[in-house]
């Protein structure tokens, strides 16, 4: 019987997990490198090591039940010496293996049958050429391994473009892809159990700021038949992946009505956190019914929402203008506990309950409330 669930990593989404789990009744313990991390001040407690910390490793295995993780740019060495050691760790190092390396994840999401934008391998000034050639212009140029949040990619639209942005990555692999030109960027976030049970919530679109996640919409205001195909695209993901947990596959709709898959993400996701506040079981609860082989909960969204993300500014540390935004009592709000709000850093987001569709004047009444706060 399960009892602890142990966390590698302790940020925002380590620190909503373990509020759903210790609700649950569970305790957790989080591993994370930062002192008093925002999944540390809310779990039973923090081993603070890095993640590539053998010795901590093993006492995070040996003190818990179970072992997760709430992001994939983690040493997945240290998921294959838990497996190795006996200890139980969900989603596995297989998983992670695909996930954590973007072309590796494409040709996974290709091997499924479903399609993604063209892409190449680039390893060499040689493969530049021959991606120059194949896929084209304009194209969006990104490291294989490592990157999120608009990191470690770049757009080029000429051959000099994109030697100069291979030089740049000093011999990291790369994968070029061909700029999709969409109507907008969808994502689905699913739960799959081990029995092989996938529950799907409804598609939410998307919008970013420079590479990250400003706002989600839910239900995307797509037509419904593209939403379906997303949702089934995203089930058979989870199966062939073997995952068992929650998962979140992005997507790019073009204006012809096409559903091209984007990204994996092995666990929770930024844009699911509308769950927790319009539907019966947020996307952390599915993660620990599924991992701790509990029934999984059919999503029942009870009204339309739109979560925005508060990003730190780098002008101060203190969010100010809350008595002004929870004057709009639809409005939900969750900060994540931490210290310094360095610029463009996601320091909380809010979620506003509708009771009417996503139009234009709801966006409006968003967005101005997300201008009252401020950064001081």
């Amino acid at each position: 019987m399960i009892q602890t669930i142990g966390v590698i990593g302790g940020g925002q989404l380590g620190r909503m997990l373990a509020l759903d789990a210790k609700r649950m009744g569970f305790f957790v313990i989080v591993l994370d490198p930062q002192e008093h991390s925002p999944g540390g001040q809310v779990a039973d407690r923090q081993i603070v090591a890095a993640y590539d910390d053998m010795k901590a490793i093993d006492e995070l295995g040996a003190a818990t039940d179970l072992v997760t993780y709430e992001f994939e740019n983690i040493a997945i060495e240290s998921v294959r010496r838990l497996e190795h050691r006996g200890y139980r760790v969900t989603p596995s190092s297989d998983v992670l293996r695909i996930t954590q390396d973007r072309l590796l994840e494409k040709r996974f999401v290709r091997e499924c049958g479903i399609p993604t934008a063209e892409f190449a391998a680039v390893e060499s000034l040689l493969d530049v050429e021959r991606a120059a050639s194949a896929v084209g212009f304009p194209a969006i140029l990104k490291t294989a391994r490592g990157g999120y949040d608009g990191k470690g990619q770049c757009r080029v639209e000429s051959l000099a473009q994109a030697q100069a942005a291979f030089t740049e990555a000093k011999g990291a692999t790369l994968i070029w892809e061909r700029l999709v030109s969409f109507a907008c960027e969808i994502s689905v976030v699913a739960t799959r159990a081990a029995g092989d049970e996938v529950i799907t919530y409804p598609a939410g679109e998307n919008q970013h700021d420079r590479g990250i996640l400003a706002t989600t919409i839910a239900p995307a205001r797509v037509d419904e038949e593209i939403a379906r195909r997303a949702r089934g695209m995203a089930s058979i993901i989870g199966r062939k992946l073997g995952i068992v947990g929650t998962y979140c596959v992005e997507f790019f709709v073009t204006p012809e009505g096409e559903v091209l898959v984007n990204e994996i993400a092995p666990r929770p996701h930024n844009s699911g956190h509308y769950t927790m506040d319009v539907t019966q079981c947020s996307q952390y609860e599915q993660h620990v019914r599924a991992i701790c082989g509990l029934p999984l909960a059919a999503p029942r969204l009870y009204a339309n929402a739109i979560m925005m993300n508060v990003l730190g500014t780098g002008t101060g540390d203190r969010l100010d203008g809350l008595p002004e935004l929870l004057s709009d009592p639809s409005i939900v709000l969750h900060l994540y506990g931490k210290k310094h709000a360095v610029d463009r850093r996601k320091m909380g987001h809010f979620t506003i309950v509708l009771d009417g569709p996503v139009d234009g004047p709801a966006l409006q009444r968003a967005r101005e409330a997300h201008a009252k706060l401020r950064w001081v």
